[in-house]
């Protein structure tokens, strides 16, 4: 038997080093460095041996010049879902891996057990879908039964959908090679465990070890592999950080459990773009897609109410509108408060300052609240607009009239800068019935449809946007 070896691995970074280091020399983090045993080969041999027999060709290498290689499309599964297609890119690509994080009840088990019953059963009620073993390593067959039936009273006819409760990775290949599956889905990396490492489930040499044996059996067999992860308090997801750079898909959801709105965002994929995103109501039955999030998000009336201003966004290649609301109080304490949600409170200092310096308003002894609707948290630079708007709007107690959105990035020097794609956000915020849209003067040389349906005012910089909107 092969002996194993010891290394040294930053938790933060995946770098490895052969003594114990107090500063990690990639990322700079303190007192990072854990001591791991690298296993002996016979992870990769179970592993080997469970695609050898999963009745797929085994996916062998060789050196191979480059007008060799035949250039074809990847063959892509659908997933059965217009939201996780669109993050993964179209769809999951046979032979890949895919990693799934998120907070702790956000909903990532629901989202994968739902998905895989509809593939298990997508041949119709006999269930001759795709072959799929649901590998748990957190909870029981009979919790898995009751959520099962709770979101897909139906698939209790399936014979495609396989529930295994195990933590040994040495065991989960051995059921493989006996089920063959067409797709594999592991809930969660961090409970699974291999004997050839000698520390518990969750570590750094264990999910490590783990994950990578699971990616070596995707490679070589073809069949995807789909791993549910922890999520730490800071935001990222658990384990080392080489486990983010060992899958090939690294999709995060997002979202306020107070809420019912999540986000599917794509953080990696190296078969598609990380900018798009995926929406989904949550409800009793499980996570329904959300296609048409503008109506849903807009569905409250604000009329004569002030503080709230409505945004025409863009994430991925998808436009929405949504609802910017503030709030400008005086300060109660000596020090004023500045609190953002769904939004970057970094650039919300930014804002106020523009708007106290550019514009003349005295914001110093103000309280500021900044709140995106319904639990989203969005990174397009043309909400800059709407936050000013709708902190002005609160801080002279004047709604904006009923009708009216606007799109612009603001700077330093108090200019509306050109945002890209003007043209999706006017025709979606006509198609709700807005009137009027305020957008940089910039972005109206790029327009080429002359009549939107919905009346534009071009502004250069903020002062012209403030007198378009409040007169």
């Amino acid at each position: 038997m092969a002996k194993d070896k010891t290394a040294y691995v930053c938790s933060n970074c995946g770098q490895e080093s052969a003594k114990w280091i107090g500063k990690c020399p990639a990322c700079g983090q303190w007192n990072t460095f854990k001591e791991i045993k690298v296993a002996a080969e016979t992870g990769r041999v179970a592993a080997t041996h469970a695609a050898a027999s999963a009745g797929h060709e085994l996916r062998t290498s060789r050196p191979m010049r480059l007008r060799e290689i035949i250039g074809t499309e990847e063959r892509r599964i659908s997933m059965l879902d217009d939201e996780l297609n669109r993050v993964l890119g179209g769809g999951l690509v046979p032979g890949s891996i895919v990693l799934l994080g998120g907070e702790p009840g956000i909903g990532k088990s629901t989202l994968s057990l739902q998905t895989m019953l509809r593939l298990s059963m997508s041949g119709g009620a006999a269930g001759q879908g795709m072959r799929i073993l649901y590998v748990s390593g957190e909870e029981s067959a009979h919790q898995l039964k009751m959520r099962a039936e709770r979101i897909n009273p139906t698939a209790m006819q399936s014979e495609a959908f396989l529930i295994l409760c195990e933590n040994s990775l040495e065991e989960i290949f051995q059921h493989i090679k006996e089920v063959q599956p067409d797709l594999v889905v592991v809930d969660s990396i961090q409970t699974v465990a291999t004997a050839d490492v000698e520390s518990s489930a969750g570590s750094v040499a264990q999910v490590r070890e783990c994950a990578s044996a699971l990616l070596r059996f995707a490679k070589t067999s073809g069949v995807p592999v789909v791993l549910i992860g922890h999520i730490t308090k800071e935001g990222t997801l658990a384990g080392p950080k080489i486990l983010e750079h060992i899958v090939d898909t690294v999709i995060q959801f997002e979202g306020d459990q107070h809420y019912m709105y999540r986000i599917l965002r794509s953080i990696k994929n190296r078969f598609g773009s990380t900018s798009e995103l995926g929406i989904y109501e949550m409800r009793q039955d499980g996570l329904r897609p959300v296609s048409n999030p503008s109506e849903l998000l807009l569905s409250e009336e604000h009329d004569g109410l002030s503080g709230v201003a409505i945004s025409a966004a863009i994430e991925g290649v998808r436009p929405f509108l949504m609802e910017t609301q503030a709030l400008v109080s005086s300060a109660a304490y000596g020090t004023p408060q500045r609190q953002a949600t769904g939004f970057d409170q970094r650039r919300l200092n930014m804002l106020l300052a523009v708007l106290e310096k550019r514009v003349g308003f005295k914001l110093m002894q103000k309280d500021v609240f900044i709140n995106i609707a319904g639990g989203l948290r969005v990174t397009d630079m043309a909400m800059d607009l709407s936050i000013i708007a709708a902190v002005l709007s609160s801080n002279v107690d004047t709604p904006i009239e009923s009708g009216w959105c606007m799109c612009g990035e603001v700077g330093l020097s108090g200019e509306v800068r050109p945002v890209s794609r003007i043209e999706q956000r006017v025709q979606e915020a006509a198609k709700l019935g807005f009137q009027h849209i305020v957008i940089p003067r910039y972005n109206l040389r790029t327009f080429t449809n002359k009549q939107p349906g919905i009346e534009l005012h071009p502004v250069r910089k903020v002062e012209e946007a403030l007198r378009t909107l409040f007169g």
